[in-house]
């Protein structure tokens, strides 16, 4: 039996600002070369148990500290920061957050300058770790030039560099389409066999990381350890549901089916399950047993988009004759690569970016159809809502409360302003009024929708990526526009949280709200949308219904998508029309989160 590299012995851990520990007495030992998920839903402790393992805490973050903790057979207490970081390098979920050097050649060196690492060994390390992980072709380039994809593998190789034993991911898939997700997962499965290093992933899409299989899952909840089993055994359990983390989408299907899952069908992935033909039978009898429901009526138009184009300054195309329709209270799914130039077609709308070509056209609430070349952006913004990708880029207050609120308190003081100036719009006029326990109010009601009333007077600075995410939605939600784009809405989200966004993004759907959200999570597409826009290369591929989009190989292969775990559960099961499948289940989803 191999070495045990990291052991929690009734570890616990309490932040010097909380009246809780947010750890409790943990017992579980890592060995030499295993590969280890750790997954639990939201505030669970995760990322505190991270902060453990690599040494943040206690060195960075204050509190109290019972039991021990060995990496390497050291106690972490007997260890510097600096003696933990050459046992344990750490990847990010934001990445930008990890990068320091000016070139990605730099980053990935700064390590190895910071310990005095001759030139003539430096730049070979360098090079050895870029082109382990695929990078060695940007290595002069700034890492705002890369993708999302490039910069996680460039935060990886600047660890790799540094030949630890240890490698602890946190969300590595958070801000990664579909398929660059695949190909993270496969890398960091390569590499972990190919260096026979032990492996840490923390992530809320375990279908995801499945794809390679793992040792074992640690499940988390409430800071304590609800499970330390193997995938096959974790998977044939409830345990998934009970702690609010989201099962594999097959395992959902067979389960809905009626099929029973335990550890002997070996239900980790796909590739591994073993159906029998009654439990196949079932599938198939449930699926022609299911009764479609008809399509309502399509709305109006709301927004009408024709031959647009549009290129950044140094000559990249990133639209290419985008022609759609988005029609009045739909909820629709942006989908494609990274870099297929979604992001861009949003901030297109809002006016962030101006095209160099086509037309768009907006219908008011009024119906009165304008032209948003004629309108500036803070117009827009009376119609059209926008949460951007990175929660960083938005927030500019210190508290909580105050973030979400900005936008009512913007809005009233304006309308005061050309209440003056004798330019009122008919839109401003409702902020003219507005009180300030009315702002309490809303601001209050949508940070009670995100999941954050309970931390509306905590420093923006304390919350997680996650957390911050919902801030923003709550921002925006506040302000009641009539169209809300939102990009990557539900990244860095556990289940419940997830579930709890998007049920409430339905509501206010279902009450007339147009809402498009650029996205990579396939599942979100699936059970929310009812249309998509597959972008690749800044052409729009396909637009058509979600299910359909991701039953057809050619345009999951061209935009980068992943095919649904439901296809190839259908195919097992001989069943002919696959969307037809993922319809069925995507309906029964539907029904049972109806109160």
């Amino acid at each position: 039996m191999k070495k045990p590299i990291i052991e929690f012995h009734d570890f616990s851990w309490q932040y010097l600002a909380q009246s809780e520990p947010t750890l409790h007495n943990l017992n579980f030992t890592i060995r030499e070369g295993e590969k280890i998920l750790i997954a639990g839903p939201s505030g669970c402790g995760k990322s505190t148990m991270a902060h453990v393992i690599n040494g943040l805490i206690p060195f960075s973050y204050r509190g109290e500290m019972k039991g021990e903790v060995r990496i390497c057979g050291k106690k972490t207490s007997e260890l510097s920061l600096f003696d933990i970081s050459h046992m344990v390098g750490t990847v990010l979920q934001d990445s930008d957050a990890q990068f320091v050097g000016l070139t990605v050649a730099e980053d990935i060196a700064f390590a190895l300058e910071n310990e005095n690492v001759p030139a003539k060994d430096l730049f070979p390390r360098v090079r050895h770790a870029a082109e382990e992980v695929g990078v060695e072709g940007v290595l002069h380039h700034a890492p705002s030039e890369i993708s999302g994809g490039q910069k996680q593998r460039v935060s990886l190789a600047g660890v790799l560099a540094e030949n630890v034993p240890i490698l602890l991911f946190d969300e590595p898939l958070a801000n990664l389409d579909p398929e660059t997700g695949k190909q993270a997962v496969k890398m960091i499965d390569e590499i972990q066999k190919k260096r026979s290093v032990t492996v840490i992933i923390i992530e809320h899409r375990i279908e995801d990381v499945l794809y390679r299989d793992v040792d074992r899952i640690l499940l988390l909840q409430e800071g304590r350890l609800q499970a330390d089993l193997s995938p096959d055994k974790l998977l044939s359990s409830d345990l998934l549901l009970s702690a609010g983390i989201r099962e594999p989408l097959y395992i959902a299907a067979l389960k809905q089916a009626g099929v029973s899952i335990h550890a002997d069908m070996h239900p980790r992935s796909m590739e591994t399950i073993i159906l029998s033909e009654t439990d196949k039978e079932k599938v198939r009898s449930w699926f022609f047993s299911f009764v479609e429901q008809k399509d309502a009526a399509p709305s109006e138009e709301l927004l009408e988009c024709r031959d647009v184009c549009f290129a950044y300054e140094k000559g990249t195309q990133a639209l290419q004759g985008i022609t759609l329709t988005i029609r009045r209270g739909e909820m629709l799914a942006v989908v494609g690569t990274n870099g297929a130039g979604k992001s861009t077609f949003a901030k297109v709308i809002c006016g962030f970016e101006r095209q160099q070509e086509g037309t768009l056209f907006m219908t008011r609430r009024n119906g009165e159809k304008v032209s948003l070349m004629d309108l500036s952006v803070k117009e827009r913004a009376e119609e059209i809502g926008y949460v951007m990708q990175n929660p960083n880029q938005m927030i500019s207050r210190v508290v909580v409360f105050d973030e979400t609120a900005l936008g009512l308190r913007v809005r009233r003081e304006a309308a005061k302003r050309a209440q003056k100036e004798g330019k009122l719009s008919e839109t401003m006029k409702e902020y003219l009024s507005l009180e300030d326990e009315e702002i309490k109010r809303r601001t209050e009601d949508a940070l009670r929708i995100c999941g954050l009333y309970e931390m509306r007077n905590w420093p923006v600075s304390a919350l997680s990526y996650g957390q911050k995410k919902r801030v923003t939605i709550a921002s925006i939600l506040v302000l009641d526009p009539e169209m809300i784009i939102l990009d990557e809405p539900t990244a860095g989200q556990d289940y419940r949280h997830y579930t709890e966004i998007m049920d409430f993004l339905g509501k206010i759907n279902n009450s007339g709200k147009t809402i498009v959200m650029v996205t990579h999570d396939m599942h979100l597409m699936l059970e929310y949308c009812t249309r998509a826009f597959v972008f690749s290369e800044g052409h729009l591929l396909r637009d058509d219904a979600p299910e359909i989009i991701l039953t057809d190989p050619d345009v999951v292969r061209k935009a980068s998508l992943r095919r649904t775990s439901l296809y190839d559960l259908s195919i097992m099961c001989g069943i002919d029309d696959a969307a037809g499948f993922v319809r069925v289940f995507v309906q029964k989803e539907q029904e049972k989160r109806v109160p």
